[in-house]
This record gives C-alpha cells, sequence and structure tokens, in this order.
C-alpha cells in the first residue's frame, strides 16, 4: 500500500481517485510543510503545487519514488537532485493554461479601465470619473512572447476583441501560425509596435533577464507589459529607468517568491496579483485530477510521459545529447533565427540508432534555444507537432563508416524549400562538427565564439574578414575553409574571442558579397 502524501491546496478529486485504487492518502493544506514532511517521512509519492521541493525535503523522505507537481512549471522543485536520488518528477502541463489566458485577459481590462482604484474611490464615497479615463482594447495590437498553451489560448480569447496578434516563437512554423491568424515577428519588432505585450516563457539562462533597457525602450507610449510567467524574465531596474521617461503600464502575478511582505516592483507595478493565474477551481480540479491519473498510470502500467528529469539509458554518453542539441542549435543559426523548419530528418550512426528517441529532447530544445537533456522523446514530439514541425529517423548506411556520429537536416519552407545538413561527432570527449552541407571535413569545436562566412571562393576573402575583424579589435583564435567545388563556393569558419556584432556581420557579408554570414556562440 504505497503511501502519497499532498502537503498543498489541491482539488480533493486527487485524494480521493487515489483511495480508490488503494493508495493511502494524506492531503493537508492548513498544517505547514515542514511538519507534515516530518511526520509522512514514510511516503513514497509527493503531489504539491507551488510549495518548493528541495535536497533537504527530498532527503527526509526514504522510500521516494515520485513527486507531481501538479501544474506546468516546476522550477520549485530540485529536478536534478531528485535524479541523483532515483526519484522522478512529473508536471501536469496544461492544466492551468486556460486560467492563466483568462486572468491576462482580466488584467489588461482591469488596468485599461481603472477597475480596481475604481472601486477603491467610490466605496469611499468620491466620484473620480473624470481621473479614470480609460482605454478600449478593440481594435488594438497584442503581442504575444511564447505560443505555447497559453500563449495560444490567449490568442484565441481575444479574437472577440478583433485584436491584431503578433507573435514570437523560435519552433513555431509560418504556415501554423497563419492558420491560428496571427503573425510571427521578431521580438524587438513586437516590443517596438504592440499596444499589449503579454509574457509566456520559461525562465532559464536564455530568458533570465531578456526583457531590458533595450527591449523597454521600443514600447510605445502608454503601452502595456503583462507577465504571467515569470518575475525573473524582467529585469525590474531597467524597466524603473524606463518608465521615469516613458508611459508604459506594468501588470504582473509573479514575483521571486510567493510570500507575504513588500515586492520589489510594487512602485513600478499599475497592477499587482498574488499569482493567481492558475488559482480557479476548474484549474486546481484539472490539475488534481491529471496529478492522480498520471500517479496511477505510473504505478500500474509504468506510464513515465510526463516525467521531467529523466535519465539516460545504459550505453549513451550524455555528450551525445550535447551533441544533438548543439548540431540543431547551428543549423537553427545557419538557416536565420527569423526562419523555423517545417520538418526535420536525422541519421544516427553506429551504436547510436538505438538511442534516437533519447535525442528528440534535445532537438527540441536547440530549436527552441534552450538546452535540457531531461527532456521526455514524446513530449518533445508532441512540442514540435503543436509547432508544425516534422521529425523523422533515417536508416543509416553503415558502409560509410562514420563511426558514432549524428547527422541533422533541416528543411524551411513550403514552395521553395531550403535546407541545412549538419554531422557531428565526439573525439577525444569533445564536440566536433565536420561537415556543414557539402563543406566536408571542416572538424570544428563549435566552442567559444564563432563566424560562419559562405562565398564565393576567391582570394582574398579571408583576408578582407581578418581586416574588418582586426579594425573592431576582435582577435581570431583559429579559422577552417573548408570548399565545395561542386558549388564554387567556400566556407570560413573563423572562432573569435568575442561575439561578432551584428552590425559587423552586416559589414562583412557586404564586403565580400556573402551567400549567407552568421555567428554561433557556445559557452
Amino acid at each position: 500500500m504505497k503511501k502519497i502524501l499532498i502537503p498543498t491546496k489541491l482539488d480533493k478529486a486527487a485524494g480521493e481517485m487515489l483511495k480508490a485504487k488503494g493508495f493511502t492518502v494524506v492531503q493537508d493544506y492548513e498544517k505547514p510543510m515542514d511538519a507534515l514532511v516530518k511526520e509522512n517521512a514514510d511516503a513514497e509519492v509527493l503531489i504539491v503545487r507551488s510549495e518548493k521541493v528541495t535536497p533537504e525535503i527530498i532527503d527526509t523522505f526514504p522510500k521516494l519514488k515520485l513527486v507531481v507537481r501538479a501544474g506546468a512549471g516546476y522550477n520549485t522543485i530540485d529536478t536534478k537532485y531528485a535524479r541523483r536520488k532515483n526519484v522522478d518528477v512529473m508536471n501536469t502541463p496544461g492544466a492551468n493554461s486556460n486560467a492563466v489566458a483568462e486572468e491576462v485577459v482580466a488584467m489588461i481590462l482591469a488596468a485599461c479601465r481603472h477597475i480596481v482604484k475604481g472601486d477603491i474611490t467610490t466605496r469611499e464615497g468620491l466620484w473620480e470619473k473624470k481621473a479614470f479615463m480609460g482605454t478600449e482594447i478593440t481594435g488594438k495590437t497584442m503581442g504575444i512572447i511564447g505560443l505555447g498553451n497559453i500563449g495560444r489560448l490567449l490568442a484565441k480569447r481575444l479574437e472577440g476583441f478583433e485584436m491584431k496578434v503578433l507573435a514570437y516563437d523560435p519552433v513555431l512554423s509560418a504556415e501554423l501560425a497563419e492558420k491560428m491568424g496571427v503573425k510571427l515577428c521578431s521580438v524587438e519588432e513586437i516590443f517596438g509596435s504592440a499596444d499589449f505585450i503579454s509574457l509566456h516563457i520559461p525562465e532559464n539562462e536564455n530568458t533570465k533577464g531578456m526583457v531590458n533597457e533595450k527591449l523597454l525602450s521600443l514600447m510605445k507610449n502608454g503601452a502595456m507589459l503583462i507577465n504571467c510567467a515569470r518575475s525573473g524574465i524582467i529585469n525590474e531596474n531597467d524597466l524603473r529607468e524606463i518608465k521615469k521617461t516613458k508611459k508604459i503600464s506594468f501588470c504582473t502575478d509573479v514575483f521571486p517568491k510567493d510570500e507575504p511582505g513588500k515586492k520589489t516592483c510594487e512602485d513600478i507595478a499599475d497592477l499587482m496579483l498574488p499569482h493567481l493565474g492558475a488559482n480557479t477551481s476548474e484549474a486546481n480540479f484539472i490539475a488534481a485530477k491529471r496529478a492522480a491519473e498520471q500517479t496511477i498510470a505510473y504505478f500500474e502500467k509504468g506510464i513515465t510521459n510526463c516525467v521531467v528529469n529523466k535519465g539516460l539509458p545504459d550505453g549513451l554518453n550524455v555528450q551525445f545529447q550535447t551533441l544533438a542539441f548543439v548540431l540543431t542549435s547551428l543549423s537553427r543559426a545557419y538557416l536565420g533565427k527569423d526562419k523555423a523548419p517545417v520538418k526535420i530528418e536525422t541519421s544516427f550512426y553506429g551504436n547510436l540508432h538505438q538511442f534516437g528517441k533519447w535525442m528528440t529532447g534535445p532537438i527540441a530544445a536547440g530549436i527552441a534555444g534552450e538546452s535540457d537533456p531531461f527532456y521526455d522523446a514524446s513530449d518533445a514530439e508532441s512540442y514540435l507537432k503543436q509547432r508544425g514541425i516534422e521529425i523523422c529517423d533515417r536508416e543509416v548506411d553503415e558502409s560509410k563508416h562514420y563511426g558514432e556520429s549524428i547527422t541533422i537536416d533541416f528543411f524551411e519552407g513550403s514552395g521553395t524549400i531550403n535546407r541545412v545538413s549538419v554531422r557531428g561527432t565526439i573525439a577525444e570527449n569533445n564536440i566536433m562538427i565536420s561537415r556543414i552541407n557539402n563543406f566536408e571535413k571542416l572538424y570544428l569545436e563549435p566552442t567559444g565564439h564563432n563566424l560562419f562566412a559562405e562565398y564565393g571562393d576567391e582570394p582574398g576573402v579571408i583576408g578582407k574578414i581578418a581586416s574588418l575583424l582586426g579594425l573592431e579589435d576582435i582577435n581570431i583564435i583559429d579559422i577552417r575553409a573548408p570548399q565545395d567545388r561542386e558549388s564554387g563556393r567556400s566556407l570560413a569558419a573563423i572562432k573569435t574571442n568575442v561575439v561578432v556584432p551584428d552590425a559587423l556581420v552586416d559589414k562583412i557579408k557586404k564586403a565580400i558579397n556573402a551567400v549567407n554570414v552568421f555567428t554561433f556562440s557556445l559557452e
């Protein structure tokens, strides 16, 4: 009889479903979590909402096998420590999506029509009608950063307001975006033209502080920024400075910690809510139901689709997952950041062929610009499919003797098809790019900062590039320059001591009349 502890305010449906299957359930949200943990140290399953699950808490449960986050985000759980302790961590993606999407609409309307302040002053006996001149949202432009479950539902909920919807999503194909009635744009384009901007992206190394002075300065006077994602995405100090000179509204539902006390953004927030995004009875019920269903399926059928911290199968070197991520990221950079593939074909040579599905997660992460070696294959496939991207694994010809290597091909476009093909391997425990398109024997270690330039082969081109870099005090660390004799082109792969700025990239491209110039950094 397995014991399950639910130390959070979760719909009783979870406990009832689990008890019906023979589990022993302790569900209590009034008693402090620390006390509940100590009293129920024999639990094998822990189901939480936004409570923190630290290494100390995990160590309290010697029999712990599973932690379930009844919701999507699991940054409050130490997933890596759980993995080291052989504890699986699950989430219930999509359970809270509609609740958060509706909250965004509610916050926009409340802020535009001064609902909160109007209620307070009217109850005080005042009549400040002139002070509360509002703004209509019908016909305005909404920018959505991230078209996952929440972003898509938000776009759908706004249809009734006849808004023009601009969206940024690093994976979504243009064809699928068109079907959804949204226009794909860069983040900069959205911040520069939208009347309302809503954030729906995870907080990680790539997105932390992403909304900074550079982006905020692009916003129109009178525009509104809404954050119901994660607080760390916005640089609060930069927002504070921008608001001194520009009229920008800021609505937020997220903070560094979910707890009482002063909030660091209270001086710049026009509307603050205590993380109410998922706080609806419907969302709570769905999250509870899914948490119970997934727990039952985990123990009865061994279903682990929603485990977010899966380990590796025996025989697979984690470096090859990193290689798959790097090859995908490089292919994406070569294709162009404003373009997403509609199809991905993979080839896994040697012993790697049996581990193909374990590469799907890193491939999806490489397209999205974030790396997580524990992405589940089925979730990654679903993620790509939702964004109109087909992925397939090809049969390989072992007579080519590529050893243990990976080839990834990107296909972009519906009429004219653009293709990028990259192959790599692990040599002396280092990632090595051996080929890009028809440029063979590249043998590039893609660490640090790299500048790639494809151009019509002729003397003096590398000298021109080196001269332009030198004028900007950029040092060259290494150069590789393979040729494609069939096309008459060369590819210069130049490792530099710093990132080559975009303006210089454009200058180099014009100076050598290049087919393609781009940068790729891997720290």
